[in-house]
């Protein structure tokens, strides 16, 4: 910009220069830098939940062919083709996007597999020069069809290649494997989910275009954060996937141990999402020296690839582990809070998404991704038709054709020929000119007919799909269901509503031994009561969670846990959170995993909790082969010990208080044969005892369910049908609910009666329950479901179901 006493400049010189606003120039610059940061930067997707280098990365490992059945490549060659044609911007932004792909203590569902040194949680990766990668598994749905017209292509930086605007995504990777991110005046902070649940809210909101929030959380209940951990307190999160903006806190999972013959220690398994062991042991040793934090005298990192996380806090003798580790989750990032700001781009804007807006912006470009992929299959399909059907017109009259072929002049001479007297049109006389004399068989002939019916009835059915708005929703579902069951996992972080009561600094008065009840939930909490009164079935409670096993007991006395092996471990009431009065807090929210008490060793399934009274009910237990046993109530002084003498192959499957003997012994089998007899028909067994034949199963069957009824009572029996192929949890089912006095009572040993009949694509009982009404069942994370009424069929089919049932309770009596 020129000034008054500048000099005057050369004729030529000044016919260039420009006078220009400096405040104008800026404006327009910033405003200009802010919204290539928003766009090409900083912000993901909506629809397929990736940034513009997370795209390019895997647009380009997928041009390379890198597939998960191919060989790693150098991470470097990967980041040289990404910036060399479509990123034009350095190449450690490239790469520091390609590792936080593959490291899984950050994706929910890794979209690359690294081979080599791509960091931890306290430490960078290596160089790319040092480290392999390829795509995982959970790429292929995010770029499946990019050549079928599913998407946009864009020209690349300089217009010399195209790029994808999106990738067609087969499932909500943004709400999967969450985001972070800063731009200019805006910022964005999104937790990952687990897959399985996200495909089912998804699923439900295709079916259900009109369904509300609380319908849509009794898929989502909350974050699934790659680490597991605990979260406390979820009233922040339904506020978020209202508004799209929230918090709540993570906690890290720990427990208290032995860690030496004589001392103490609290044991960390799990920690907050993004927390490294390193981050937490320098803040302890800061706290410690600065006498704000007294009690312990070690901390060690025993973490390592074989045992996973263990940080090891040793605890001086006096003083109180749990208080010790209440202090811990006050000062240190043992707890941790997680702000969700969903801000995503949506046709270009950037906007802030609550979880049922961030579902249907997904279902809708999924709607169209599926439309044109079926409008270009289709083109496809009806060109190759065309072809076929002229070439078998040639067929016919091959020997007119050679001839006609052999008299004309040249190839456009036959071309025109041809189209005339065959009534071809011009592509179909290109490819008989094209044609190889090996195809002139009578077998060619054959083959010709079959592919022009199999491409008339496939062109039927993309027609249907593309008539059919409904048939094109059921497509885009059941290609979810399919990415669910290939690519899904179960549930890794518990949720808690609420963290308990907490502990104080000091060492806490001795606890009465009055009486109370000791409670075990479908999704594995331990809590006791604080009074001799039970959690009711109906209530403030019974929102969340079942109870899937009770014990009455005293503040000090001991139950029993069986497991899936056939073992039974002695435990301490005194060692679980107390609930609150009736009234306090709902339902086992203020209870404890189970594994916080329980190490059990992998494969080894918790079943329920039983009494250890000698002169108290027995315990009945039924295994996957058909094999039923009454325990003498003879029980070891031990901490732990074998009930029962499994065979090779079997495991218990139901554990059920027999009180005397008055009860019936239920067996339902997974090919829907209920079995009840007299428990009074099973004597009791010693330990080392393998028990007596329960039922009789038929070739690939197995027993589903296991339990006790009192037949004075009004019980019923659940089940659910499905498909025996599929992932456990993802399938839903045809769910029935009978009264129990429809099903006679048959002898010990024999096949029992039909239970249940099987819908076209089932072929097995998926779930089974029969006990107490009311009967209440939950579904993923706790959260209650209603199941359907009663029926007088023993022998119907179900009715199909909107939620995967995980567990059913009955009333604690």
């Amino acid at each position: 910009m020129a000034t008054r006493n500048s000099p005057t400049p050369p004729e030529d010189v000044a016919e260039r220069i420009v006078d220009i606003d400096v405040e104008d120039e800026m404006r327009t610059a910033f405003l200009e830098y802010s919204y290539s940061v928003i766009y090409s930067r900083a912000l993901p997707d909506a629809r397929d939940g990736l940034k513009p280098v997370q795209r390019r990365i895997l647009y380009g490992m997928s041009e390379l062919g890198l597939r998960p059945d191919r060989p790693h490549v150098k991470s470097s060659r990967v980041v040289g083709e990404v910036m060399g044609k479509y990123h034009p911007h350095g190449d450690g932004a490239i790469y520091d996007a390609l590792v936080r792909l593959a490291q899984p203590f950050t994706m929910r569902l890794p979209l690359v597999d690294g081979h080599g040194n791509f960091g931890s949680l306290d430490d960078g990766p290596a160089a790319s020069r040092y480290t392999e990668a390829r795509m995982a598994p959970a790429a292929i749905p995010m770029v499946t069809s990019l050549d079928e017209d599913t998407v946009d292509f864009v020209p690349n930086y300089d217009d010399s290649l195209t790029q994808p605007g999106v990738l067609p995504a087969a499932f909500p990777n943004l709400l999967v494997n969450g985001a972070s991110g800063i731009a200019v005046g805006m910022a964005t902070n999104m937790a990952p989910h687990n897959l399985v649940e996200v495909v089912g809210a998804a699923r439900h909101l295709i079916d259900h275009p009109d369904c509300s929030l609380d319908e849509l959380m009794r898929f989502v209940p909350g974050p699934d954060l790659p680490g597991g951990g605990r979260i406390v307190g979820l009233e922040g999160i339904r506020d978020a996937y209202l508004t799209g903006r929230g918090s709540f806190r993570t906690r890290a999972t720990a427990r208290v141990e032995k860690v030496t013959a004589r001392k103490q220690g609290i044991v960390v398994t799990e920690m907050p999402y993004l927390v490294g062991p390193e981050k937490v042991i320098e803040r302890i040793k800061t706290l410690v020296q600065g006498k704000k934090l007294q009690g312990i005298s070690d901390v060690k990192d025993l973490t390592d690839r074989k045992n996973g996380m263990r940080l090891v806090i040793e605890v001086k003798n006096g003083f109180n582990p749990e208080a010790v580790l209440e202090r811990l989750y006050k000062l240190t990032p043992l707890e941790d809070s997680f702000g969700i700001n969903a801000v995503a781009l949506v046709d270009g804007q950037p906007q802030t998404l609550g979880l049922e807006d961030l579902l249907r912006v997904f279902v809708d470009f999924r709607i169209d991704v599926v439309r044109r992929r079926t409008e270009h299959r289709l083109a496809k399909r009806k060109d190759r038709l065309h072809l076929v059907e002229g070439l078998l017109v040639a067929i016919l009259d091959i020997d007119e054709v050679i001839q006609l072929i052999r008299s004309s002049d040249d190839a456009a001479a036959a071309k025109e020929r041809l189209t005339t007297v065959f009534d071809l049109s011009s592509a179909q006389a290109d490819y008989i000119l094209e044609l190889q004399l090996r195809r002139l068989t009578r077998f060619s002939r054959i083959e010709l007919e079959g592919e022009r019916d199999e491409l008339q009835r496939i062109i039927e059915e993309l027609e249907a799909i593309l008539a059919d708005e409904a048939l094109l929703r059921k497509t885009v579902s059941t290609e979810l269901a399919d990415v669910a069951k290939a690519h899904g996992t179960p549930r890794r972080t518990v949720l808690l509503e609420s963290s308990g009561s907490p502990a104080t600094q000091t060492t806490p008065l001795e606890v009465a031994d009055d009486p109370c009840w000791v409670l075990l939930s479908s999704t594995g909490l331990l809590a006791r009561t604080s009074g001799d009164e039970p959690v009711p079935a109906e209530g403030p409670r019974a929102r969340h969670d079942a109870v899937v096993g009770a014990v009455r007991t005293t503040a000090r006395g001991e139950f029993a846990l069986v497991t899936s092996r056939g073992r039974m471990v002695r435990m301490s009431a005194l060692d679980l959170p107390a609930l609150p009065p009736l009234g306090g807090a709902p339902s086992l929210s203020g209870g404890a995993p189970l594994a916080v008490f329980v190490d059990l060793p992998r494969g080894e399934e918790p079943l329920t909790i039983v009494p250890l009274d000698a002169d108290g009910p027995g315990v009945a237990l039924g295994t996957a082969k058909g094999v039923v046993k009454r325990v003498a109530t003879d029980y070891p002084n031990r901490p732990e010990w074998e009930a029962i003498s499994l065979k090779d192959g079997d495991e218990v499957v139901g554990a059920a208080l027999v009180r005397d003997g008055g009860e019936d012994l239920v067996f339902v089998t997974s090919d829907a044969r209920l079995l009840r007899f007299p428990a009074s028909s099973v004597r009791p067994q010693g330990r080392a005892a393998g028990g007596m034949a329960g039922v009789r199963l038929s070739d690939g069957a197995r027993v589903t369910f296991f339990g006790a009824v009192d037949p004075g009572t009004d019980a019923v029996v659940v089940t659910a049908s499905g498909s025996s192929q599929a992932l456990p949890g993802t399938e839903a089912g045809s769910l029935k609910v009978t009264p129990y006095a429809e099903y006679p009572a048959k002898g010990r040993g024999t096949g029992g009666v039909r239970a249940h009949r099987f819908l076209r694509g089932e072929d097995a009982l998926v779930l089974a329950w029969v006990g107490a009404t009311p009967a209440r069942a939950s579904g993923a994370g706790g959260v209650a479901l209603d199941l359907p009424e009663a029926t007088g069929r023993r022998d119907g089919s179900g009715q199909p179901h909107g939620a995967v049932v995980a567990g059913i309770g009955a009333p604690v009596r």
